[in-house]
């Protein structure tokens, strides 16, 4: 049986960009030529791949299945049919998935999307949401970067510490933690918020708290960063969270921030990719760009950025 291996590449584009006439500009192909690839597709794999549904095209239930082994296919073909070749970023055309944090993404999202852009115009970039930790994304191709505050188990994945945060605590301008946050015990007596995408109501502080004799009240959990800040800003409730990934947000919004009167280790931060891009040039150079975008969140912070002190401490 003889196969044409450009057809990996062709449905590759078919499955990422879900139409003939976008796959046809990533493959600088005319979209009559793209449309002739697909019934060849078609015939090779006894699969229709793309259907139409009103105006556009959806994948059918085996190409959703295939994409990902495709998608590897073509990028382990690529790294060995250009393991020599020189970097070009001004002709690189190549789509990269990031999952990050969603404080993460917000502080340097911007940042890391315009260094991409302009040292290389014909990479895009897709910021995803985290849903959770899935290793299995990784391995199968589906995440080319992502962040974690966890060093990974699986040997496969490799990693990189880019830096390590500090916790702070975020109140509103008022908040009555901000004349009286002197002691470990009036924290624990203030009103809390966790974030957790999966709604927990206690982490890692409750559990430091415990072992001090001393409990705190969480009344409210919170998905993201984002909206644990906008919720503290609106009420009473206290937030305590990574200080470098979330300070431009918390000065955006006015949050008064101060020490955690808690003695924590820092909170590592990792970038984490599948092993099969180790040697891959155009992924050591994101993954380059990434961390020094990254890294310069925990440059020293200016004087206005320091945390306040509290008063009895003045």
């Amino acid at each position: 049986m003889q196969l044409d291996l450009n057809l990996l590449t062709a449905l590759d584009a078919l499955l990422e960009e879900g139409s003939v006439a976008g796959a046809a500009a990533r493959l600088h192909v005319t979209a009559p030529a793209m449309s002739r690839t697909l019934g060849r597709i078609r015939k090779a794999t006894g699969d229709q791949i793309l259907v139409r549904t009103g105006r556009s095209m959806v994948p059918t239930t085996r190409s959703l299945a295939m994409r990902a082994e495709v998608h590897a296919l073509v990028q382990q073909a690529h790294q060995l049919l250009s393991a020599h070749q020189e970097l070009d970023l001004a002709a690189l055309d190549r789509v990269f998935t990031v999952r990050w944090h969603d404080a993460l993404t917000a502080a340097c999202g911007t940042t890391l999307t315009t260094a991409v852009h302009r040292q290389a115009p014909g990479v895009r970039l897709r910021l995803s949401a985290e849903p959770g930790t899935d290793d299995a994304e990784l391995r199968r191709g589906e995440i080319d970067l992502e962040s974690s505050s966890s060093r990974p188990t699986l040997p496969d994945i490799s990693h990189r510490l880019v830096g390590r945060d500090r916790l702070v605590v975020a109140v509103r301008p008022g908040h009555p933690l901000t004349e009286t946050l002197t002691s470990l015990e009036s924290y624990a007596a203030a009103e809390h918020l966790t974030v957790s995408r999966r709604g927990s109501l206690r982490d890692p502080i409750d559990d430091a708290l415990t072992t001090r004799g001393l409990e705190r009240r969480v009344v409210a959990a919170g998905p993201t960063a984002s909206f644990a800040l906008q919720l503290a800003l609106g009420t009473d409730l206290v937030v305590t969270l990574p200080d470098a990934v979330t300070r431009t947000a918390r000065d955006q919004l006015g949050l008064v921030t101060l020490p955690l009167p808690l003695p924590l280790p820092d909170v590592p931060l990792y970038l984490l990719w599948h092993q099969r891009y180790d040697d891959d040039r155009a992924h050591t150079w994101l993954r380059e760009t990434a961390t020094e975008t990254v890294q310069a969140l925990f440059a020293p912070p200016t004087a206005s950025q320091q945390p306040l002190t509290n008063r009895s401490g003045q």
